[in-house]
């Protein structure tokens, strides 16, 4: 087998320049798919369900495209076939995800589109991701390896931390970073398209640039396969486990409670923030409407098809009552110029918060406008919504659109009727929620990205640092135990530029994670299986995460109290202490013989 030729740096870049773009790709994706989903009416109780997907996809496409490229050869090449497939498939779905609000639909519908486009931009987030990590392995000899990796892991940093900031600078920029209810603002939605064209732009760089080795000169440098049945036959997995090393089990344990940490910070990061930092206001939204068992969901809902009573998660005033008696009501002004309802919505303030609501009384009005004409001074007021004057039998429709027509009459799209045999029972369903539509909560969801930018960046540091410890497990703990406290301190800093430093601190156990257990675990295997232990050790980043994000709902629901704004900033501390578990176990790992060789400063930094 011949000794694979020494490459020029620069044909050492363009190996990994792909990445990246498709690191950019993956940093949007990880800062903003919880505020996505949030913005676009999903419940915070189910928003750790929705980070299945990632760990899921990985577990699953990355292997399968390991070995089908092992298989593939073509006028494209052996690896890079796969990267055009992930890559086309990212750009389109990267135009598509964040306008997942944009499209008119359902809330159940909008979320359902959202879930779809994630799983695919996963799916090929990682179909475009292993190409560049198998191409070093196939033409990089193992001199350079070490420079190769370096160049793939300081292009791996650059695009987090770009992909992280965009939407923020955007913001710094003049671009508005505000919508209405339930659609992404324009910062987010310009940093997907900005992330899929540079993507693209990496991609035909790569194609340009890249010239895989045809099969006879990739076997005359790779070795041409032909090896005994006993070594080629695939390894029993359970026999593999059995046999496994206690190092492969003790430091699997600290994965776990690592990884599930991480999976609660890009979960809910965003509502921790924006509801601490930002003093984001929360507001009561409707769900739907609840009769005898019976329910009824939906954005907008209309009364015996002529009047809309729910308009996309508000239920709208039917009049109000002025010291004791009834007045329809489309529009009323107090105290001379405040508007307090207006085409019967309740008017919200400049930061985005109601002025009234349905079980607030107001005393002592000085004057009262109703529909134009004054009611002079007022002792108490009530607005009232439509169900509390309505009896007998009615039909409600559920629909996805509501559109008035120039004679008044409401148009239907997609409407389902229910009927209701006594009005008097039905009452509205509602929860109460950060209001993802305000400036505070979207200017937060901009400050994650560049925390998180902070976190890669506080990460390279300390990644410099840990060799210069003289015990790995002394600074492996360490670390982990700084990151614990990082996570618990997000639990109660207020001030956006304290996080800082929690985040700094979550950058130091997050370079750990990264740089320790693979190099604790292959010092500590001996054999012709090494491969296979280190695939089976890449469960201990994905089933972890998929635990969490089970878990993380039915967690949050047992520390929230029903109807009222669930305490997201609490999942901090329950990650905080996960990882601080995470540090304890590290005194149980059993290094192997090479423990105490010097070992190259870790700089790899990839998201997973």
């Amino acid at each position: 087998m011949k000794v694979k030729p020494d490459l020029s740096f620069w044909k050492l870049w363009n190996l990994s320049f792909g990445f990246f773009g498709v690191q950019i790709a993956y940093a949007l994706q990880s800062a903003n798919v919880s505020r996505i989903f949030t913005t676009i009416g999903a419940d915070p109780h189910d928003l750790s369900y929705f980070w299945i997907l990632p760990p899921l996809m990985g577990l699953l496409v990355q292997p399968i495209v390991g070995m089908a490229s092992d298989r593939t050869w073509n006028r494209f090449g052996r690896r890079l076939p796969y990267l055009i497939l992930g890559a086309t498939i990212a750009v389109i779905v990267m135009c598509l995800l964040p306008n997942a609000g944009s499209f008119h639909f359902t809330v159940s519908s909008a979320i359902l589109f959202g879930i779809i486009a994630l799983m695919m931009l996963d799916t090929s987030i990682n179909m475009a991701m292993q190409p560049f990590k198998m191409l070093v392995g196939d033409m990089v000899n193992e001199k350079q390896k070490g420079l190769a990796y370096s160049i793939q892991s300081f292009l791996c940093n650059a695009g987090s931390v770009v992909g992280y900031i965009f939407p923020i600078c955007l913001g710094w920029f003049g671009m508005v970073n505000t919508a209405p209810t339930g659609v992404v603002p324009p910062t987010v939605i310009w940093s997907f398209y900005i992330g899929a064209a540079i993507l693209l732009i990496c991609v035909v760089y790569s194609l340009i640039k890249i010239k895989e080795w045809p099969p006879h000169i990739y076997n005359e440098y790779n070795g041409n396969g032909s090896q005994n049945t006993e070594t080629t036959k695939s390894p029993n997995v359970i026999k593999l486990l059995a046999k496994a090393p206690t190092t492969f089990w003790t430091v699997g344990i600290v994965q776990f409670f690592c990884w599930f940490a991480f999976l609660f910070l890009w979960t809910y990061a965003t509502n921790t923030v924006a509801f601490k930092a930002f003093n984001t206001p929360a507001i009561e939204s409707v769900t739907g409407i609840e009769c005898n068992g019976q329910t009824i969901e939906g954005k907008n809902i209309v009364l015996n098809n002529k009047t809309l009573i729910v308009s996309h998660g508000t239920a709208l005033v039917s009049g109000v009552e002025l010291n004791g008696s009834f007045s329809p009501a489309s529009e009323v002004i107090i105290n001379g110029n405040d508007t307090l309802v207006k085409n019967s919505e309740i008017v919200k303030n400049e930061l985005g918060e109601p002025k009234a609501s349905f079980n607030e009384t107001l005393s002592n009005c000085s004057d009262v406008i109703v529909n134009g004409i004054s009611m002079g001074k007022i002792d108490k007021m009530n607005i009232v919504n439509y169900l509390s004057h309505i009896s007998g039998n009615i039909t409600l429709s559920s629909a996805a659109i509501v559109v008035t027509q120039p004679d008044g009459t409401l148009e239907l799209e997609d409407a389902k009727i229910y009927t209701i045999q006594d009005a008097t029972k039905a009452n509205y369903i509602s929860k109460t929620v950060l209001n993802a539509a305000s400036p505070q909560y979207n200017d937060a969801g901009n400050w994650v990205g560049l925390l998180y930018a902070i976190q890669a960046l506080g990460s390279v540091a300390w990644a410099i640092v840990l060799p210069r410890f003289k015990s790995r497990k002394f600074s492996y703990s360490l670390s982990l135990l700084l990151g614990g406290i990082g996570f618990i301190l997000m639990s109660f800093f207020t001030n956006q530029y304290l996080l800082f430093i929690a985040f700094i601190l979550i950058g130091c156990a997050w370079a750990a994670m990264l740089a320790w257990p693979f190099t604790i675990l292959t010092n500590s295997l001996t054999g012709g299986n090494i491969g296979a232990y280190l695939g089976l050790f890449n469960c201990t980043i994905c089933i972890p995460q998929i635990i969490a994000a089970l878990a993380g709902g039915w967690i949050l629901s047992l520390i929230s109290v029903p109807g009222k704004l669930a305490p997201e900033y609490w999942m901090m501390t329950v990650a905080g202490i996960s990882i601080i578990i995470g540090s304890v176990c590290v005194s149980f790992i059993k290094e192997g013989k090479g423990h105490n060789q010097p070992v190259e400063t870790p700089v790899e930094s990839e998201t997973l």
